[in-house]
């Protein structure tokens, strides 16, 4: 239970930080409006979207290391380990995103795309490779660390019932859950949970991160690799 109130503040913390940190730019920068604007932009400046996820990720960061240091929770013993064999995922992530957007696809919802062009939409040229950077490799890397690595095991590692199947699919539920509504995105909340129960699996069954990690790359590299082409094609 202290992991997961030290993953709540961690999560929320994060939010103050980004906040702090994304209006002491938008003051410097003299954004019209200021914040509330900011806000409400539907493709905001780079610094903002760029900002806002090192804030978020300040506040990740202090719940793992409560959660390693204080939280006694011990790392997988080869959670970092890279094998030959890790390049399946590859295909495991662009194929979950391409089965979301076909289960998507009856809904006609206008907004899906939504989150790839607020985080992008105003990036060019070095901004936008920065921000490739940040949402293909770090993001990935943190939230799998948080989520999986921290929140995930505490739920299914913590307990009476530690590693009960019950205590693992518990584990595996609600970390999806809180990996989707971490996202705030109404419409993609369903697809968001279905990945988290993916990856969660993958931690669970492999007993390492690493295969998580690469399969989110992948997954957010198929929206990457979309929007590109997109504007190659204007």
């Amino acid at each position: 239970m202290p992991i997961l109130v030290a993953g709540f503040l961690g999560f929320l913390g994060g939010q103050v930080v980004a906040t702090v940190l994304v209006s002491l730019a938008a003051w410097l920068n003299h954004y019209p409006g200021g914040l509330s604007q900011l806000s409400r932009a539907t493709a905001p400046p780079w610094w903002s979207n760029a900002l806002g996820l090192i804030g978020l990720w300040t506040g990740l960061a202090a719940a793992i290391y409560y959660a390693h240091s204080h939280g006694n929770l011990r790392s997988l013993p080869h959670q970092w380990r890279l094998r030959v064999g890790d390049v399946r995922y590859v295909a495991l992530g662009v194929g979950c995103q391409l089965l979301i957007d076909l289960a998507y696809i009856p809904f006609h919802p206008h907004e899906l795309n939504r989150p790839v062009h607020h985080l992008f939409g105003s990036a060019h040229g070095l901004t936008f490779a920065l921000l490739v950077v940040m949402t293909l490799v770090v993001a990935p890397v943190m939230e799998e660390w948080f989520f999986r690595g921290v929140l995930f095991r505490a739920l299914s590692e913590g307990g009476a019932r530690a590693n009960s199947r019950r205590a693992v699919v518990t584990g595996v539920v609600v970390s999806a859950l809180l990996f989707a509504l971490a996202h705030a995105e109404r419409v993609q909340f369903a697809g968001l949970a279905l990945l988290g129960v993916v990856l969660a699996v993958l931690v669970a069954r492999t007993r390492r991160l690493v295969p998580a990690i690469v399969t989110h790359i992948s997954f957010n590299g198929v929206a990457i690799v979309a929007l590109i082409a997109q504007r190659a094609g204007h």
